[in-house]
């Protein structure tokens, strides 16, 4: 699968997505909640027991009706509904957060794979020639034509090898099951990608400086934005529970056939607690305090997002200078080194010692270049993510 294929299934597979989005739909449903009033309270009153008269149920004249309704002031429902609405932006920023992490961790496992997978093709074109080697070398030996310190040599060397290659597959194995769940497939995912294109990729540069990448990331970034969010959401809720120390009113109608003053009375009721102390004032403390800490939280926020996006910048800086010092000459000449160190071997030419002495140094080399290409990928893949928009301009298309 090329790299887009896999984003697109992402998008439309990934089940952590699919069930993040419920927690925006639940966010609106508090909203539809919030709005909602209490209901009016109806209460009827008739005679069960008539001592006088000794009659159950003597309704007679003795009927009574009331209808009552909880009103809300000081703001309460406004501020409820803004709160409310708030934890809806929160919502959708916590489903852009998780969005922009699986989407960045999709492109760094799939590229991340590439290497490996180069990596172990690699290993096994060397261990299948070490191992033929190996086994005319046992052979010889039996004969008595090498020394079996020689035949140690090798098999040190096979041995060596042999651990790279079960790194570089339980590595695979590793990323191939993260790719997996990403996508949610059950196949194994082989990153589709020509060498040309993941030259491509290696070569691009930033297309800003700096300070701009850091502009970006605190306009773009939902960590940061999300703790921006927050600040507003606490002080929206503070502002709701400080309105919620206002006593509301509770206003009716009252109807008594034969039990008032006047026969057939109507009379208007108001009942409203007697403020006398603040009846939520621990709430409003606590909220106040939270209301600070989302604050200092912006600070923290914004601190860790600009480090990050330094030290990963200087990474990416730092290895793309070390990789580029190396020119396709000298890719080129350790090639044909290589080429030349086996078929002198063959020959007779060299030495064993400086057969697996130029072998050993071949390998950890080749490695590392592929560790390196790896690292200046990743690393302008996280600054891509810290920023929440790309600033590498790539030749490629995905």
């Amino acid at each position: 699968m090329t790299l887009q294929e896999c984003e697109e299934a992402f998008v439309s597979k990934n089940l952590s997505l699919l069930a993040q989005q419920y927690d925006i739909s639940q966010a609106e449903a508090d909203v539809i909640q919030a709005k909602i009033w209490d209901l009016p309270q109806l209460q009827l009153s008739a005679n069960a027991y008539d001592p006088q008269n000794k009659k159950a149920f003597h309704i007679g004249q003795s009927k009574e009706a009331s209808v009552s309704q909880l009103i809300y002031l000081g703001g309460k429902k406004k501020n409820e509904v803004e709160f409310a609405k708030s934890n809806v932006e929160l919502a959708k920023l916590q489903f852009s957060q998780l969005l922009a992490s699986l989407r960045a961790q999709l492109r760094t496992t799939f590229y991340s794979l590439y290497f490996e997978q180069h990596k172990l093709a690699d290993i096994k074109i060397q261990l299948d020639y070490l191992n033929n080697l190996l086994a005319a070398y046992k052979e010889q030996g039996k004969k008595g034509n090498v020394s079996l310190k020689d035949q140690v040599r090798l098999q040190t060397m096979a041995i060596d090898l042999n651990n790279e290659k079960t790194t570089a597959i339980n590595n695979s194995i590793n990323l191939q099951q993260q790719l997996r769940v990403l996508i949610s497939s059950q196949e194994d995912v082989l990153p589709k990608l020509t060498d040309q294109e993941a030259d491509q990729e290696l070569a691009v540069k930033p297309t800003m400086p700096l300070d701009k990448i850091y502009q970006l990331a605190l306009e773009n970034n939902a960590d940061y934005q999300f703790a921006l969010k927050t600040s507003e959401s606490s002080q929206l809720f503070t502002k709701w529970q400080q309105s919620l120390n206002t006593p509301d009113i509770n206003f009716g109608l009252s109807y008594s056939q034969n039990g008032g003053v006047f026969r057939n009375e109507v009379n208007v009721t108001a009942a409203i607690p007697i403020p006398l102390w603040k009846q939520n004032k621990g709430n409003v403390i606590k909220a106040k305090y939270a209301e600070e800490e989302a604050k200092k939280n912006i600070e923290v926020q914004r601190q860790l997002l600009e480090s990050q996006i330094r030290s990963n910048y200087q990474s990416w800086e730092n290895q793309y200078n070390q990789y580029f010092t190396i020119t396709p000459d000298d890719l080129h000449n350790i090639a044909v080194v290589y080429d030349g160190i086996f078929n002198n071997f063959r020959k007779g030419n060299i030495s064993l010692v400086e057969f697996t002495d130029f072998m050993d140094s071949y390998r950890i080399s080749i490695l590392k270049l592929y560790d390196m290409k790896k690292e200046i990928i990743l690393n302008a893949e996280q600054l891509n993510y810290l920023a929440q928009t790309s600033i590498f301009n790539s030749t490629h298309v995905n």
